[in-house]
């Protein structure tokens, strides 16, 4: 298993993926949210194997090998490896004990919405309760936040709406900057709200959508264009109307997951809004 595990880390620092039942090989997203510091050797260890157990290669319970074997295995030193780990703990997703070493722990403790563990899940095909999952987070929060953009916007939140907008419409959505405008459209909306513990909501879901949208370019060869369902909440923002912004807003999600499902739908099934 230890022997296993190394070999399936060190393929992914290097921006590939071996061939396992459930996960594409074709796209591997080597794409980082505009901003991002670049990664550090342990980052690329433990997104390396954070890919690997969001994709199910590594199980609740397997044993990942100890820092002397793993620093062999993967060519690098044990602080990195042992940094790697760290990582990976914080997020829930591993747990280390005295003697008996460090297991991949059971699913209900992972950080789910952390972005990063998002971006690993979307690094592989991800199964279609998890996408169901994460469009229900998004359908649950970005229409009622734009209701409350609605009513609570300043001229300066408009003013970064229209601009996130503007260079999405001019560089699109094929490109990093286009997503990154996506996102930060997304996001000034969270912002307008007025309400901190929905801002503070905003990592998650512009994690959300740089991933998918990431996943949907790599996967479709003629993307939809999806301004005019973003135009049109912002059209209901500005003119202050918060049931129009909400119902708006549902259908701009409602038609990000038909967009993401058949991306998904490889073998013909398809997914359904539910």
């Amino acid at each position: 298993m230890a022997d296993r595990i190394g070999r399936n880390s060190a393929t992914a620092q290097n921006g590939q993926q071996d061939d396992v039942p459930g996960v594409m090989r074709p796209p591997v997203l080597r794409d980082r949210p505009a901003g991002a510091p670049s990664a550090r050797l342990h980052d690329n260890i433990a997104r390396g194997i954070g890919i690997r157990i969001a994709a199910e290669t590594l199980k609740p319970g397997d044993l990942l090998p100890g820092e002397i074997e793993a620093a062999e295995q993967f060519s690098v030193s044990r602080t990195a490896y042992r940094e790697a780990v760290r990582i990976l703990a914080a997020k829930g997703m591993v747990e280390s004990r005295t003697k008996t070493g460090t297991r991949i722990s059971p699913r209900a403790r992972w950080h789910i919405l952390d972005p990063e563990v998002i971006g690993w899940f979307l690094e592989t095909k991800p199964s279609e309760a998890f996408v169901r999952d994460l469009f229900g987070v998004r359908q649950m929060v970005e229409p009622h936040a734009a209701a409350l953009a609605a009513t609570h916007h300043t001229r300066r939140d408009l003013d970064a709406m229209t601009e996130a907008l503007d260079t999405m419409a001019r560089l699109q959505l094929a490109t990093e900057e286009g997503r990154a405008a996506d996102r930060a459209f997304h996001q000034a909306i969270l912002a307008a709200t007025g309400n901190e513990l929905i801002s503070a909501l905003s990592p998650t879901v512009a994690a959300a959508i740089w991933w998918t949208t990431l996943f949907k370019s790599r996967t479709q060869q003629e993307p939809r264009d999806p301004l005019p369902e973003h135009y049109a909440v912002l059209n209901a923002i500005r003119s202050r109307e918060p049931e129009r912004a909400r119902e708006a807003m549902v259908e701009l999600v409602g038609f990000a997951f038909d967009d993401m499902q058949l991306s998904l739908s490889t073998d013909g099934d398809r997914l359904t809004r539910g």
